[in-house]
């Protein structure tokens, strides 16, 4: 018989190691994966680690993978520490989307645009994402229902309604009746930073997000308040601060976030509104998030482990032959060896008669 037993409270440093910790399981795991499906450990992981950032192509492709990717999890981050469970990212990132799409589409006439249009259809996918956030905020404070079961079922009437437009008022007249909307002017896309590769400016905006969230949680009154509401709601009440504005603030903050996130998509790398604006990022932040330690600048770091996952897992399709899953189950690993990791941290294990 196992029983578990509370250790002191871990160090910091300890904390921080567990993520390190749980990558390294991770690479375990896909070594012997890779040798149970008769490939080459060695080769596949060179495909997963190796082969997305061996020239200046391939971290430019890593980098439009970080972007939305840390835009959501930063906002993920602020959402846990207020310890509201914001699970809905990726319908706030389909609704900013479809906002920040619109507006542009109705805009562009086939010239114009720039910065201001820019800047407006990202005002746009940002008002989308908090409108889709203030649904689960406002059932949240108003009667007492669970965030975590409101925001998920959310994603998918989100995702309805993206192809309801792309089926309907947002189709494309001249696209042969495929569920998409017409392309976008090059004067209403996001500016590449690099010539010649599709990074885009939404990884400066994604960088600015991580900064100005840790100054938000590290620096300010506000991120403080916010922050003992999370952790201790009693003392919070006891000294004067309201857990309903930090429900509401980490809720449009994080909606904010992940509507800039999904513009930023339909700005950059696709170009116009599909069925398919996004593979999972809102989902795959969550993990993105815990492995960061919920922290803004952390976040930095395990997103772009996350996008190696998803660049790897495409070239694992094409040049190893393997599933489409692949990616899935390397973000499901990491997510299982981190909490087991973080089990070890605060429990010791005694075996016992």
């Amino acid at each position: 018989m196992v029983k578990l037993e509370k250790r002191p409270s871990p160090s910091a440093l300890m904390s921080w190691m567990s993520p390190v910790f749980a990558v390294i399981l991770t690479v375990i795991f896909g070594v012997i994966v890779f040798a149970a499906l008769g490939k080459d450990p060695i080769a596949g992981l060179s495909v997963f680690f190796i082969e997305p950032i061996k020239d200046l192509r391939g971290w430019s492709e890593v980098g439009v993978k970080v972007a939305p990717l840390l835009l959501i999890a930063v906002g993920l981050a602020i959402c846990f520490r207020a310890n509201v469970f914001n699970i809905g990212a990726e319908g706030q990132l389909v609704v900013g989307a479809i906002t920040g799409g619109a507006v542009g589409l109705y805009f562009d006439h086939g010239e114009g645009g720039g910065a201001t249009m820019i800047t407006l259809m990202l005002l746009a996918g940002m008002a989308g994402g908090m409108a889709w956030a203030a649904i689960t905020a406002f059932l949240r404070d108003r009667f007492n229902a669970n965030e975590i079961l409101v925001s998920l079922m959310l994603v998918y009437v989100a995702q309805l309604l993206l192809s309801l437009m792309v089926n309907g008022p947002l189709r494309d007249p001249e696209g042969f009746n495929f569920p998409q909307s017409r392309m976008l002017s090059d004067g209403f896309l996001m500016p590449n930073i690099l010539m010649g590769t599709r990074l885009h400016f939404g990884i400066v905006l994604a960088l600015l997000a991580s900064a100005l969230g840790w100054v938000y949680l590290s620096r300010s009154f506000g991120g403080y308040r916010l922050q003992v509401g999370g952790m201790a709601p009693a003392a919070a009440r006891y000294a004067g601060f309201s857990s309903r504005k930090s429900l509401w603030t980490s809720m449009l903050l994080c909606g904010a976030l992940a509507g800039i996130a999904g513009v930023s998509e339909v700005m950059g790398p696709i170009g116009q509104l599909t069925p398919s604006v996004s593979p999972g990022y809102g989902f795959a932040a969550i993990i993105v998030a815990f492995v960061g330690r919920l922290h803004p600048v952390g976040v930095v770091f395990s997103s772009f482990i996350m996008a190696l996952f998803y660049i790897g897992g495409e070239l694992a399709q094409t040049r190893l032959g393997m599933p489409s899953a692949i990616t899935g189950v390397f973000q499901g690993v990491l997510l299982f060896s981190l909490l087991a990791c973080d089990v070890m941290i605060h429990y010791k294990p005694i075996w016992r008669k």
